[in-house]
């Protein structure tokens, strides 16, 4: 029985909550302790008992500080290394940001402490992980949404993420932060009172292990061969204009290799020009691509005539040419928010082609290898909600990025988690090709069946299984799980309100 009580110290137990959140980036890529999501949570929870809501909240703040001072610490690689500023400057804004993300745990501490009084089993089992899970939900779209270090993504390899093609991430978070609450609440308890909460606990795991077992959406028994490519250009290079050539035949000489596969993908801006003028090297790889009976993905700039905006964009070269633009865009990496205040700061930073317009919401899909395909870029791919518009149309998912702007840090590897879990929620095969990595081909389970190393010239090859028909999560979107979320916080204030009237 633990109990973390006043008389051990107020700021002893503020120190706790900050370790246990400088820790929780461990359970992520690359490092993967998916059990340190359940432990490191409950430990906040049980900081939270026996304090004011406002204590609570600063607790969360702390606990906050220490989860994203650690797994996000590699954002100023960018801001130093390719924006233009020196160290202490880049570290200034990283976390700045950092301590904005750590007001969603603190909101969590408070909203908890607020609604469900000094019941410890109401509080730790029900409000808790629902307003956990909402605040992840909440900072998925606020300012254009950054979440990054959602507890579901943790669980990509372990038996909760079975949940994820029913109810999505913020559903897996939502278990998650209830084994938490559930693994608080037997810590409180006797030896003989802990067998309630640690049964319910293996009851969760159990039976999430075997809904694993369920396939969700059914294989057309058609397959592709697909080359993805992995140029390994580095980023201080990538925009020189001498290095323009040399990056084209690069990429020229791995498709050379490809011929007459169904289709080959280029990653996320692979061509460093502009469409227009790239056009030679286009209709050159259109000739061959009808030549060989291949299809082509490649990411490139697009400008509009008017040459007033520009896009992130990826073009289908063959059987079916198109373009999408990319329509989720990264803030002050890709376009300045709230750009009347922050003008200066995005020119200090002075990202090449920071200035990308949003493409249409409503995009056609693009087509290849005969098939339509769910095309993402970089970003997007965090972003469940919005990879789920393509379905059931799309047969496959791509997502082309490039992560070389966070060099050889943690980031890269936390991106193709959360990519691997759309992977899950869509029931599809995922194929992401990256200018250094991580190149790789996932299926509709979420496994990773091939990866290319990082940091290397490489291409990788292989059958990709087509899918048809919708996961429960494609249907109903998040609507559900805040729907569900919600409810369950009514009633909790609902009895909350009728105790304290007896």
């Amino acid at each position: 029985m633990v109990t973390l009580t006043p008389r051990r110290g107020a700021y002893f137990h503020d120190a706790i909550a900050l370790l246990a959140g400088a820790v929780l980036p461990l359970a992520f890529a690359p490092f993967g302790w998916f059990p340190v999501a359940v432990i490191s949570p409950a430990v906040l929870f049980l900081t939270w008992l026996n304090v004011s809501p406002w204590r609570a909240c600063w607790r969360g703040w702390l606990y906050g500080m220490g989860m994203f001072g650690v797994g996000v610490y590699w954002l100023h690689i960018s801001i130093y290394q390719f924006g233009g500023l020196n160290l202490p400057f880049a570290l200034l804004l990283t976390y700045l940001l950092v301590a904005y993300l750590a007001c969603y745990p603190a909101i969590v501490g408070y909203v908890t402490k607020r609604l469900s009084g000094a019941s410890e089993a109401v509080c730790l089992l029900v409000v808790v992980p629902a307003t956990w899970a909402l605040v992840e939900w909440l900072r998925g779209w606020i300012l254009t949404g950054f979440p990054w270090l959602n507890l579901g993504y943790s669980q990509i390899d372990a038996p909760l993420a079975a949940l994820a093609p029913l109810v999505g991430v913020y559903g897996v978070s939502w278990a998650v932060a209830v084994s938490a609450g559930l693994l608080a609440y037997a810590m409180c308890r006797s030896l003989r009172q802990c067998v309630y909460p640690l049964s319910a606990l293996a009851l969760i795991w159990g039976g999430a292990f075997l809904l694993g077992r369920i396939s969700w959406t059914e294989p057309t028994g058609e397959t592709l061969n697909v080359a993805l490519l992995q140029g390994n250009i580095a980023q201080q290079l990538k925009w020189q204009p001498e290095e323009l050539r040399r990056t084209i035949r690069l990429y020229q000489a791995l498709t050379d290799t490809y011929w007459g596969e169904d289709l080959i993908i280029w990653p996320e801006a692979a061509i460093p020009a502009f469409y227009d003028s790239a056009m030679p090297v286009i209709v050159a790889l259109q000739s061959q691509a009808r030549l060989n009976g291949t299809d082509l993905l490649i990411g490139i700039p697009f400008a509009d005539p008017d040459g007033l905006r520009y896009y992130n964009s990826v073009v289908a070269i063959g059987s079916h040419p198109g373009v999408y633009h990319k329509r989720h865009l990264v803030p002050f990496g890709e376009y300045t928010p709230l750009r009347q205040w922050l003008q200066r700061l995005a020119e200090a930073l002075a990202i090449p082609l920071s200035s990308f317009s949003a493409g249409p919401v409503n995009q056609p899909l693009l087509r290849s290898a005969g098939h339509l395909v769910s095309v993402s870029i970089c970003y997007e791919i965090i972003f469940g909600e919005e990879i789920i518009k393509a379905l059931p149309e799309a047969a496959f998912l791509v997502n082309v990025s490039n992560d070389a702007w966070f060099g050889d840090s943690i980031g890269p590897r936390q991106h193709f988690e959360m990519a691997r879990m759309r992977a899950l929620e869509a029931g599809r095969y995922l194929l992401r090709a990256t200018n250094t990595g991580v190149t790789a081909v996932v299926n509709e389970q979420g496994a990773v069946l091939a990866r290319a190393p990082q940091f290397k010239t490489d291409s990788l090859l292989a059958d990709v299984g087509l899918y048809e028909g919708l996961t429960p999560y494609a249907r109903t979107g998040n609507v559900a799980f805040v729907l569900a979320a919600f409810l369950v916080l009514g009633l909790a204030v609902l009895g909350h309100r009728t105790s304290l009237r007896r």
